[in-house]
């Protein structure tokens, strides 16, 4: 019913959609008044933009699955399982570096431990987008910084470094 090409098209932006939708539904309920309803539509729309904010910062971590492998996060631990390449693990607490490297004109985030390990994860692994949720942990991490990266074309830009 609805054409592929469209349909790709505003892929990225359905969590931000969703977060309008929400926030109309708060201001909504806000109108109709009353001691009850208008906080409860005040707490709603403000959830409605902390989430719209949060989504539209991690939209550009949301790409197609295009590098083989997966990426899975539990437990303050990022691991990548890679197809082809070796996979590795990092913890969140270990992690002293993130860049983002170009090869062959795919983006990799090369993670860095203190002890000079290092990973390298595709941008367009399975499972990658969620990478942002836990970057976002890290101590002065800049979610903006790294969406410019991501839309850079940079053969290598660094993302973050410890603070210490």
């Amino acid at each position: 019913m609805i054409r592929p090409e469209l349909v790709a098209r505003f892929k990225p932006w359905r969590e931000v959609a969703a977060a309008v939708l929400t926030g109309l539904a708060g201001i909504w309920i806000f109108s109709l008044g009353g001691l009850l309803l208008q906080p409860l539509g005040g707490a709603i729309l403000a959830f409605a933009i902390l989430w719209g904010w949060g989504a539209w910062r991690r939209r550009r971590f949301a790409v197609e699955i295009a590098a083989p492998g997966l990426v899975e996060i539990e437990e303050g631990a990022i691991r990548y399982y890679g197809a082809r390449a070796l996979g590795g693990e990092v913890a969140l607490r270990d992690l002293s570096q993130i860049r983002l490297i170009r090869l062959d004109g795919h983006a990799h985030w090369r993670l860095r431990t203190r002890n000079g390990e290092a990973v390298l994860i595709p941008v367009e692994a399975a499972g990658a987008a969620a990478l942002a949720d836990a970057f976002a942990a890290l101590p002065g991490f800049d979610l903006g910084a790294a969406a410019a990266a991501l839309a850079a074309k940079d053969a290598f830009r660094t993302v973050w470094q410890r603070p210490d």
